[in-house]
């Protein structure tokens, strides 16, 4: 499987590479010029924007699995343009992307609505999953709490990682092999799902 991981320089990016790198995928980071050295040396890294359509295109010709992981920073209330301007403009670039290389599987990281002082930061995200809901078939999205460990990321990255592997999002037209499909995250925590939306298409 060829993945393209957007927002891989992250702290969950950083070990959902090494997860699917173990497992013998091939796998390209989209990095901003000068973030390439926070991923392993053999970790293959193109530098784009992944708040721009055609930059995650240009790179993203030979993939079959986008990753979206682009979000802000250490979220907080006082970060709510951020959340519009980064995350949201980052999920729409990546569905623009996936829906013209025809790109059959997207995982997106949304969030399972925080406290309520994080309105602006679920609205962003509730935003995301409708960008997607409305150019594709289904959705995979896997929506993790904030992390607020190593151990947690690194779980949520192998929880990931199982899920780029055994679900799928297929565009309308093409076509996905008969095993393929979403999978609930079977033992896992509240904090971790995964589920899939189909539209009446």
């Amino acid at each position: 499987m060829n993945v393209l991981v957007t927002g891989g320089t992250g702290y969950i990016g950083t070990r959902l590479i090494s997860a699917l790198t173990m497992r013998g995928h091939s796998v390209r980071a989209l990095v901003r010029p000068g973030s390439a050295h926070r991923l392993p040396e053999h970790v293959v890294t193109v530098a784009g924007n992944a708040l721009n359509a055609a930059s995650i295109s240009s790179v993203a010709e030979t993939a079959d699995t986008l990753v979206h992981l682009v979000g802000t920073p250490h979220p907080n209330p006082s970060k709510a343009e951020e959340f519009r301007r980064v995350d949201l403009e980052s999920i729409r670039a990546s569905v623009a992307a996936a829906k013209e290389r025809r790109i059959a599987h997207l995982v997106y990281v949304s969030v399972a609505h925080p406290a309520p002082a994080m309105q602006a930061y679920v609205a962003a995200r509730i935003e995301g999953e409708a960008a997607i809901a409305e150019d594709r078939a289904g959705v995979d999205n896997a929506a993790p709490r904030r992390e607020v460990s190593p151990t947690l990321a690194r779980y949520a990255a192998s929880r990931l990682a199982q899920i780029v592997l055994v679900s799928t999002t297929p565009l309308r037209g093409v076509k996905s092999p008969p095993h393929s499909r979403a999978t609930p995250l079977r033992g896992s925590p509240k904090s971790c799902w995964c589920r899939q939306r189909r539209s009446a298409a």
